[in-house]
């Protein structure tokens, strides 16, 4: 039985080694909410994803620090549950803010499988000891910049390049870097940045054989995604447009895309990204492990995710150290020559780096029944 007899909530700031451009804006920190549920003398943590504005999805942190307090905590404080789902189940009755509600049950799978002694991804149905990870490069200044960092990153022993563009920043660096490395796994993602007008400027990319586009329309459009799919050679990938398992399975209905970005947050939980996972496969549909700019906790989660079978193309769960100086746990996770070796022992096999996030702590408060 899963016992939840208290809670720890933490706020950490942490510094990036490099300036992160997006079509959103410019990332030179991240702030980072950690929730640590305690339980039979057995603690589990997650790490939140959302930000302080709401720029990937509509979902705050200061919004889910209040869900957190004054609805969800509360629901399970205190309480048994016989296994992580049926503690979701209570919060069931609560519409949207899926990144605050899988920080709840995100927590939970970690402790329930350390209560049982076991890996998180041996629970969630995965087999693999490692996986395949790329990585993502943010805008750079110009495209001599551009090649310079994919080079960096293919000599690191990556298998899979991905780009940022925006309307602007597109086909040049693209063609640069094609041009430079005519055999990499090479694909771009927008953010949401382009609409249907821009479907000859999408089309250029056509010719640079990429394994997908990810992201180029509106987040919350599956319609024009479809539209946009049948005038591309090149397979879409959906990130933010899909929420849950039924987003996946009306998208990939109507051919809105043919690749998913399977974040385990921005669904709601691991039993939902399960139920993602297995839609997609059911489709022939590939998905990979989206990053998040995720501490070593996120990070953990992610990578046992990507155990399951339908992850077949290389995620964005790169190295640690290519963030940060300091990680908010003790265990390195560090790729070698494209492949993440899967943290060992219960639970997401890590601990928390507690000497280093009460030097940095923003917040810290507990919470009791």
């Amino acid at each position: 039985m899963l016992r939840i007899e208290a809670a720890e909530i933490m706020i950490v700031r942490l510094p990036l080694k490099f300036r992160f451009e997006t079509s959103f804006g410019v990332q030179t920190a991240r702030t980072v909410p950690l929730l640590v549920l305690h339980g039979d003398g057995v603690q589990g943590v997650s790490e939140g994803t959302m930000e302080v504005a709401p720029m990937y999805r509509e979902e705050t942190l200061a919004g889910a620090l209040d869900l957190l307090r004054e609805v969800f905590l509360p629901r399970i404080l205190g309480k048994t549950f016989a296994n992580p789902e049926e503690l979701n189940d209570a919060l069931g009755a609560f519409r949207g803010n899926r990144m605050a509600r899988a920080m709840v049950e995100m927590a939970a799978w970690d402790l329930w499988a350390r209560m049982l002694n076991a890996p998180l991804g041996t629970l969630l149905g995965g087999r693999k000891t490692q996986v395949e990870v790329g990585v993502s490069l943010g805008i750079q200044a110009d495209e001599a910049a551009t090649v310079d960092a994919v080079r960096r990153h293919v000599e690191q022993g990556y298998r899979r390049i991905k780009l940022k563009i925006k309307p602007g920043w597109d086909e040049a660096p693209v063609r640069a870097t094609r041009e430079a490395f005519p055999d990499i796994r090479l694909t771009v993602d927008a953010n949401s940045a382009y609409t249907l007008a821009d479907s000859v400027r999408l089309r250029a990319l056509d010719q640079y054989k990429m394994t997908y586009i990810e992201q180029p329309l509106a987040w919350d459009d599956l319609v024009d995604h479809a539209t946009l799919q049948g005038r591309l050679q090149t397979p879409l990938c959906l990130d933010e447009s899909i929420a849950s398992a039924a987003d996946a399975r009306k998208a990939l209905s109507i051919g809105a895309g043919g690749v998913i970005n399977l974040k385990v947050a921005r669904v709601g939980g691991h039993a939902e990204a399960r139920r993602v996972h297995d839609v997609a496969q059911a489709f022939g549909a590939p998905v990979w492990c989206g990053g998040m700019l995720e501490g070593g906790v996120g990070r953990a989660h992610n990578i046992h995710l990507s155990t399951l079978p339908n992850f077949t193309l290389p995620g964005d769960t790169s190295s640690a150290s290519r963030y940060w100086e300091t990680d908010i746990i003790n265990e390195p996770l560090e790729a070698v020559d494209g492949l993440m070796p899967v943290p060992q022992g219960p639970g997401i096999g890590v601990t928390l780096n507690r000497d280093f996030i009460e030097s940095v702590a923003e917040l810290t408060e507990e919470r009791r029944p």
